[in-house]
Protein backbone atom coordinates (compact mmCIF):
# COMPACT_ATOMS: atom_id res chain seq x y z
CA UNK A 1 0.00 0.00 0.00
CA UNK A 2 1.48 3.53 -0.98
CA UNK A 3 -0.07 5.19 2.42
CA UNK A 4 0.39 2.68 4.53
CA UNK A 5 0.46 4.52 8.36
CA UNK A 6 0.11 7.70 7.04
CA UNK A 7 -2.95 10.42 8.57
CA UNK A 8 -4.63 12.59 5.69
CA UNK A 9 -7.49 14.96 6.35
CA UNK A 10 -9.30 15.78 3.10
CA UNK A 11 -11.54 18.43 3.33
CA UNK A 12 -15.09 18.86 1.48
CA UNK A 13 -14.68 14.80 1.05
CA UNK A 14 -18.42 14.37 1.82
CA UNK A 15 -18.76 14.45 -2.05
CA UNK A 16 -17.56 14.11 -5.13
CA UNK A 17 -14.04 14.47 -6.02
CA UNK A 18 -12.85 14.91 -2.26
CA UNK A 19 -15.08 11.97 -1.27
CA UNK A 20 -12.87 9.99 -4.27
CA UNK A 21 -9.91 11.24 -2.94
CA UNK A 22 -10.41 9.98 0.66
CA UNK A 23 -11.87 6.38 -0.28
CA UNK A 24 -8.48 6.06 -2.33
CA UNK A 25 -6.11 7.20 0.31
CA UNK A 26 -8.04 5.00 2.54
CA UNK A 27 -7.76 1.64 0.22
CA UNK A 28 -3.91 2.91 0.01
CA UNK A 29 -3.50 2.42 3.40
CA UNK A 30 -4.14 6.08 5.24
CA UNK A 31 -6.43 6.71 7.76
CA UNK A 32 -8.78 9.50 6.99
CA UNK A 33 -10.16 12.26 8.05
CA UNK A 34 -13.23 13.18 6.58
CA UNK A 35 -13.79 17.34 6.74
CA UNK A 36 -17.62 18.47 6.16
CA UNK A 37 -19.73 21.34 6.90
CA UNK A 38 -23.65 20.81 7.04
CA UNK A 39 -25.80 17.74 7.17
CA UNK A 40 -23.43 14.96 8.62
CA UNK A 41 -25.43 12.19 7.19
CA UNK A 42 -23.33 12.30 3.96
CA UNK A 43 -20.05 12.41 5.98
CA UNK A 44 -20.74 10.15 8.04
CA UNK A 45 -21.49 7.43 5.28
CA UNK A 46 -18.54 7.69 3.25
CA UNK A 47 -16.72 6.89 7.15
CA UNK A 48 -18.99 3.95 7.06
CA UNK A 49 -18.20 3.06 3.54
CA UNK A 50 -14.19 3.33 4.57
CA UNK A 51 -14.62 1.53 7.64
CA UNK A 52 -16.71 -1.79 5.61
CA UNK A 53 -14.29 -2.00 2.90
CA UNK A 54 -11.45 -2.42 6.17
CA UNK A 55 -10.04 1.48 6.11
CA UNK A 56 -9.88 4.05 8.99
CA UNK A 57 -11.71 6.88 9.06
CA UNK A 58 -13.46 9.49 10.61
CA UNK A 59 -15.62 12.78 10.34
CA UNK A 60 -15.13 15.69 11.57
CA UNK A 61 -17.31 19.43 11.18
CA UNK A 62 -15.16 22.35 10.14
CA UNK A 63 -15.90 25.48 8.32
CA UNK A 64 -12.65 26.14 6.78
CA UNK A 65 -12.61 29.48 6.12
CA UNK A 66 -13.05 30.02 9.96
CA UNK A 67 -9.82 29.94 12.03
CA UNK A 68 -10.38 28.58 15.10
CA UNK A 69 -12.35 24.98 13.22
CA UNK A 70 -9.59 24.80 11.03
CA UNK A 71 -7.50 24.39 14.49
CA UNK A 72 -9.44 22.55 15.95
CA UNK A 73 -9.63 20.09 12.94
CA UNK A 74 -6.21 19.77 12.41
CA UNK A 75 -5.55 19.54 16.44
CA UNK A 76 -8.54 16.44 16.64
CA UNK A 77 -7.46 14.70 14.07
CA UNK A 78 -3.63 14.28 15.78
CA UNK A 79 -5.04 13.90 19.08
CA UNK A 80 -7.50 11.18 17.82
CA UNK A 81 -4.84 9.16 14.86
CA UNK A 82 -1.27 10.61 16.38
CA UNK A 83 -0.08 13.03 13.41
CA UNK A 84 -1.12 14.45 10.23
CA UNK A 85 1.17 13.43 7.31
CA UNK A 86 -1.18 14.30 4.39
CA UNK A 87 -3.13 17.63 4.12
CA UNK A 88 -5.53 17.72 1.14
CA UNK A 89 -6.92 21.09 0.41
CA UNK A 90 -10.23 19.92 -1.74
CA UNK A 91 -13.38 21.76 -0.88
CA UNK A 92 -14.48 24.58 -2.46
CA UNK A 93 -17.63 26.77 -4.11
CA UNK A 94 -18.78 28.85 -7.14
CA UNK A 95 -21.48 30.97 -7.73
CA UNK A 96 -21.88 32.37 -11.63
CA UNK A 97 -23.34 36.39 -11.99
CA UNK A 98 -21.71 38.69 -14.63
CA UNK A 99 -19.01 40.89 -13.41
CA UNK A 100 -20.27 43.93 -13.23
CA UNK A 101 -23.60 42.78 -11.44
CA UNK A 102 -21.49 40.24 -9.47
CA UNK A 103 -22.31 40.56 -5.43
CA UNK A 104 -19.59 41.68 -3.39
CA UNK A 105 -21.32 39.11 -0.49
CA UNK A 106 -20.46 36.59 -3.09
CA UNK A 107 -17.49 37.45 -3.86
CA UNK A 108 -16.15 37.33 -0.54
CA UNK A 109 -17.96 34.07 0.65
CA UNK A 110 -16.54 32.53 -2.35
CA UNK A 111 -12.92 34.00 -1.79
CA UNK A 112 -13.19 33.39 1.80
CA UNK A 113 -13.72 28.78 1.08
CA UNK A 114 -11.36 29.03 -2.48
CA UNK A 115 -8.82 30.85 -1.00
CA UNK A 116 -8.65 31.85 2.85
CA UNK A 117 -9.81 28.47 3.35
CA UNK A 118 -6.27 26.39 1.88
CA UNK A 119 -4.56 29.13 3.34
CA UNK A 120 -5.77 28.65 6.81
CA UNK A 121 -5.63 24.71 6.37
CA UNK A 122 -1.95 24.56 5.03
CA UNK A 123 -0.48 27.23 7.55
CA UNK A 124 -2.35 24.77 10.46
CA UNK A 125 -1.39 21.39 8.70
CA UNK A 126 2.11 22.63 8.10
CA UNK A 127 2.47 23.66 11.68
CA UNK A 128 1.72 19.85 12.62
CA UNK A 129 4.20 18.60 10.12
CA UNK A 130 6.68 20.77 11.51
CA UNK A 131 6.33 20.09 14.80
CA UNK A 132 6.60 16.50 14.01
CA UNK A 133 9.80 16.44 12.00
CA UNK A 134 9.35 14.27 9.44
CA UNK A 135 7.96 16.13 6.75
CA UNK A 136 4.62 15.98 4.77
CA UNK A 137 2.30 16.37 1.51
CA UNK A 138 0.24 19.38 1.08
CA UNK A 139 -2.28 18.89 -2.34
CA UNK A 140 -4.40 21.71 -3.06
CA UNK A 141 -7.66 20.63 -5.61
CA UNK A 142 -7.85 23.92 -7.59
CA UNK A 143 -8.86 24.21 -11.40
CA UNK A 144 -7.77 24.65 -14.93
CA UNK A 145 -9.60 28.47 -14.38
CA UNK A 146 -6.19 28.88 -12.18
CA UNK A 147 -4.82 29.43 -15.70
CA UNK A 148 -8.29 29.31 -18.24
CA UNK A 149 -10.51 32.42 -17.47
CA UNK A 150 -13.92 31.57 -17.28
CA UNK A 151 -16.79 34.45 -17.71
CA UNK A 152 -19.45 35.21 -15.05
CA UNK A 153 -17.01 33.45 -12.31
CA UNK A 154 -14.67 36.28 -11.87
CA UNK A 155 -13.96 35.24 -7.99
CA UNK A 156 -13.79 31.83 -8.61
CA UNK A 157 -10.98 32.38 -11.21
CA UNK A 158 -9.73 34.65 -8.88
CA UNK A 159 -8.88 32.26 -6.09
CA UNK A 160 -8.02 29.75 -7.68
CA UNK A 161 -4.97 31.74 -9.73
CA UNK A 162 -4.36 33.12 -6.27
CA UNK A 163 -3.98 29.38 -4.99
CA UNK A 164 -1.44 28.66 -8.14
CA UNK A 165 0.72 31.48 -6.36
CA UNK A 166 -0.04 30.71 -2.69
CA UNK A 167 1.39 27.35 -3.47
CA UNK A 168 4.46 28.11 -5.07
CA UNK A 169 5.58 30.30 -2.44
CA UNK A 170 4.99 28.01 0.33
CA UNK A 171 6.57 25.45 -1.63
CA UNK A 172 9.78 26.78 -1.37
CA UNK A 173 9.37 27.76 2.15
CA UNK A 174 8.20 24.86 3.61
CA UNK A 175 10.97 22.63 1.77
CA UNK A 176 13.06 22.79 4.52
CA UNK A 177 10.50 20.88 6.88
CA UNK A 178 10.52 18.37 3.64
CA UNK A 179 7.05 19.59 3.16
CA UNK A 180 5.84 18.89 -0.72
CA UNK A 181 3.10 21.04 -1.81
CA UNK A 182 1.35 20.92 -5.42
CA UNK A 183 -1.86 21.74 -7.06
CA UNK A 184 -3.88 19.54 -8.59
CA UNK A 185 -5.62 21.16 -11.81
CA UNK A 186 -8.91 19.31 -12.53
CA UNK A 187 -10.88 19.68 -15.99
CA UNK A 188 -14.41 18.90 -16.36
CA UNK A 189 -15.02 15.86 -13.69
CA UNK A 190 -18.49 14.88 -13.49
CA UNK A 191 -19.75 14.28 -10.25
CA UNK A 192 -23.54 13.90 -9.55
CA UNK A 193 -23.37 18.04 -9.32
CA UNK A 194 -22.92 17.85 -13.54
CA UNK A 195 -25.64 15.96 -14.10
CA UNK A 196 -28.12 18.74 -15.57
CA UNK A 197 -25.39 19.26 -18.14
CA UNK A 198 -24.92 15.97 -18.97
CA UNK A 199 -28.73 14.98 -19.97
CA UNK A 200 -28.77 18.38 -21.89
CA UNK A 201 -27.40 16.70 -25.05
CA UNK A 202 -26.69 20.04 -26.75
CA UNK A 203 -24.65 21.82 -23.34
CA UNK A 204 -22.66 18.53 -23.31
CA UNK A 205 -21.48 18.51 -26.39
CA UNK A 206 -20.30 21.65 -26.39
CA UNK A 207 -18.04 20.92 -23.57
CA UNK A 208 -16.64 17.84 -25.49
CA UNK A 209 -15.94 19.55 -28.07
CA UNK A 210 -13.76 21.53 -25.96
CA UNK A 211 -11.40 18.50 -24.49
CA UNK A 212 -9.32 16.85 -27.21
CA UNK A 213 -9.95 13.18 -25.31
CA UNK A 214 -13.95 13.76 -25.92
CA UNK A 215 -15.16 13.01 -22.64
CA UNK A 216 -15.36 13.26 -18.90
CA UNK A 217 -12.95 12.94 -16.24
CA UNK A 218 -13.83 10.57 -13.48
CA UNK A 219 -13.12 11.91 -9.44
CA UNK A 220 -11.02 8.22 -9.13
CA UNK A 221 -8.37 9.43 -11.59
CA UNK A 222 -8.27 12.63 -9.35
CA UNK A 223 -7.98 10.70 -6.81
CA UNK A 224 -5.54 8.34 -8.60
CA UNK A 225 -2.89 11.28 -9.34
CA UNK A 226 -3.61 12.75 -5.32
CA UNK A 227 -2.16 8.94 -3.78
CA UNK A 228 0.61 9.62 -6.27
CA UNK A 229 1.61 12.91 -4.82
CA UNK A 230 0.73 12.10 -1.25
CA UNK A 231 3.38 9.53 -1.88
CA UNK A 232 6.86 8.15 -1.45
CA UNK A 233 6.99 8.73 -5.21
CA UNK A 234 6.72 12.02 -5.81
CA UNK A 235 8.89 13.11 -3.01
CA UNK A 236 10.81 15.05 -5.76
CA UNK A 237 7.63 17.00 -6.59
CA UNK A 238 6.91 20.01 -4.99
CA UNK A 239 5.61 23.75 -6.45
CA UNK A 240 4.14 22.36 -9.44
CA UNK A 241 0.74 22.41 -10.59
CA UNK A 242 -0.47 18.97 -12.30
CA UNK A 243 -3.16 19.77 -15.30
CA UNK A 244 -5.81 16.50 -15.51
CA UNK A 245 -8.24 17.83 -18.13
CA UNK A 246 -8.04 15.55 -20.74
CA UNK A 247 -6.25 18.09 -22.63
CA UNK A 248 -8.69 21.09 -22.32
CA UNK A 249 -6.46 23.77 -21.43
CA UNK A 250 -4.64 23.28 -24.74
CA UNK A 251 -7.95 23.67 -26.42
CA UNK A 252 -10.60 25.67 -25.07
CA UNK A 253 -12.29 28.74 -25.93
CA UNK A 254 -13.69 30.40 -23.06
CA UNK A 255 -15.24 27.41 -21.19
Amino acid sequence: MKLQGKVAIVTGAATGIGKAIASGMAKEGASVVIDYVGDPKLANGVVQEIQTAGGKALAIVADISNPEQVNNLVQQSVKTLGRLDIFVNNAGLEYKHPFVEYPLDLWQKVIAVDLTGPFLCAQAGAKAMIQQGSGGRIINISSIHEDLPMITNAPYCAAKGGLRMLMRTIAVELAPHKITVNNIAPGAIYTPIDADVEVNKKIEATLMAEIPLGRWGKPEEVADLAIFLASDSAGYCTGSTFFIDGGMLRQSGSL
